[in-house]
């Protein structure tokens, strides 16, 4: 058996074979045949794929879930037993027989399969949206967009070379389940609160961790392939996932697989703000920050931390845990602010609602009942983010959150988190996505990659 590709019964174990989703013949079905349906594969079967990406996806008739790709053999395993699981609870019992692999690469080369969702961890999300743009796969990817503002500008562009429906995972621009995220950017777009002059984002900052022994790696993990492109590290399961269960894994506070909440909760923030805004396809061109990191210890991403950035059209904008968790539009006629109200993201997120956040806020409750004309600005009002990226596929139109769009927000997480490591004022060249005039920061918009992992090596094969 191939190392990295395992099926789902010993009876079929033949090296390098596929597991072929069974597929009950389209005549019995009529349209709602699973082979009339966009065929799914699903890439990191974690707690957020269990939890929303194929639940989200697969309430829809028109996907059908048919393969998993993970790392950890355990977990892919357990993602074809949730899938068929799904289905059976639904009165499908036998529906499909899902596909298991180790390596997403050799699911890739399935030519059946028709888009695939990408839950992996943040330094596995731009390398496998590239390659599956470029195995003509359309792309669901989870948020941030990328490790580097490199790897993701890769990314974007293989997308956009490939012509592949990508969306962004930012549900914060559906209609479901929190629609004031639209009427807020409408709102402040319209002019609601007269001229817009600054924003104020707020997110939490995570804490540090204990020192950790070396571990034996699990036989269920490729560990070096869970690495990818970063730099070998000894194992222990406080740096990657737990083996017992889904809860928040540790790779989200170690700076070598993520920026931490800059990016995690700020991916979903600064996106809101360049809706409102209408900079989606820019960014900031001044950033100055301050931050403190742990001085020792397995987690070491920021803690708490203030960036102060300046837009062109000079919004300045404020980022730091003391402001309440959500976005806050400030304009020359009052102010808008909008979060999630009292809803976690999880259970197991570092800060939790106070009970007293607002879903949607303005200092005039008036400027909430205004009517957007029919010849004002009209954002388009996209149902579930999931939902969306489905009907995109069939339409093959852009959905709400692009591959440029998604990269542009984790973009200008990433500048402010290189600003949090330099002092003084740094000047950020949206256009060509480099700081002018600062060698330093400049060096930190890439990272080295490990061969044979990362974007450089895609770009190269």
């Amino acid at each position: 058996m191939k190392r990295r590709t395992f099926l789902k019964s010993s009876a079929a174990a033949t090296a390098g074979a596929i597991v072929v989703p069974t597929i009950i013949p389209s005549h019995v079905m009529g349209k709602n045949a699973p082979s009339n349906k966009i065929r799914i594969g699903q890439i990191g079967f974690g707690r957020i794929a269990m939890s929303h990406d194929l639940p989200e996806t697969l309430r829809h008739d028109a996907a059908i879930g048919v393969a998993v790709a993970d790392v950890d053999t355990n977990r892919a395993r357990l993602g074809k037993e949730w899938i068929e699981k799904f289905y059976a609870d639904k009165g499908k019992p036998d529906y499909v027989d899902v596909a298991v692999y180790q390596d997403y690469r050799e699911m890739l080369q399935d030519k059946s399969i028709d888009a695939v969702i990408i839950s992996s961890p943040d330094h596995w999300h731009a390398q496998p949206a590239m390659e599956a743009a470029m195995a003509g796969k359309d792309i669901y990817l989870q948020k941030p967009a990328s490790l580097t503002i490199k790897e993701g500008r890769h990314m974007s562009d293989a997308v956009h070379r490939t012509g592949r429906i990508f969306q962004q995972g930012s549900q914060q621009r559906g209609s479901t389940p929190w629609p004031q995220f639209h009427r807020a950017c409408e709102l402040v777009r319209n002019g609601r609160i007269g001229e817009l002059e600054k924003i104020e984002v707020g997110l939490p900052g995570d804490p540090s961790g204990n020192e950790e022994t070396p571990m034996s790696v699990p036989d269920n993990l490729d560990y070096d392939m869970w690495l990818g492109s970063t730099p070998l590290q000894y194992y222990t399961e406080k740096r990657v996932h737990p083996q017992q269960d889904f809860s928040r894994p540790g790779w989200l506070r170690c700076e070598q697989f993520g920026a931490g909440m800059i990016t995690g909760w700020g991916a979903h923030h600064l996106d809101t703000a360049h809706w409102a805004m209408g900079t989606e396809y820019t960014g900031p061109v001044e950033v100055e920050a301050e931050a403190s990191f742990p001085g020792s210890g397995l987690w070491n991403v920021h803690g708490n931390f203030r960036v102060h950035a300046r837009y062109a059209n000079g919004v300045q904008m404020e980022i730091s845990g003391s402001f309440p968790n959500g976005v806050k539009f400030y304009g020359t006629e009052g102010w808008i602010f909008v979060s999630r109200g009292n809803v976690a993201v999880t259970s197991s997120d570092p800060t939790k609602p106070d009970g007293e956040l607002k879903a949607l806020d303005a200092s005039n409750p008036k400027i909430l009942e205004s009517v957007i004309g029919p010849d004002e600005i009209h954002l388009y009002k996209a149902p579930e983010q999931h939902e969306d990226w489905l009907n995109a596929i069939r339409s093959r139109r852009d959905p709400v959150a692009p591959a440029e769009v998604g990269h542009r927000s984790c973009s200008a997480c990433l500048v402010s988190h290189i600003a949090m490591k330099i002092d003084g004022k740094l000047h950020w060249d949206p256009q060509y996505e480099r700081f002018i005039d600062n060698d330093r920061a400049n060096a930190m918009v890439k990272r080295p990659q490990r061969y044979p992992y990362g974007t450089n090596y895609v770009l190269k094969s």
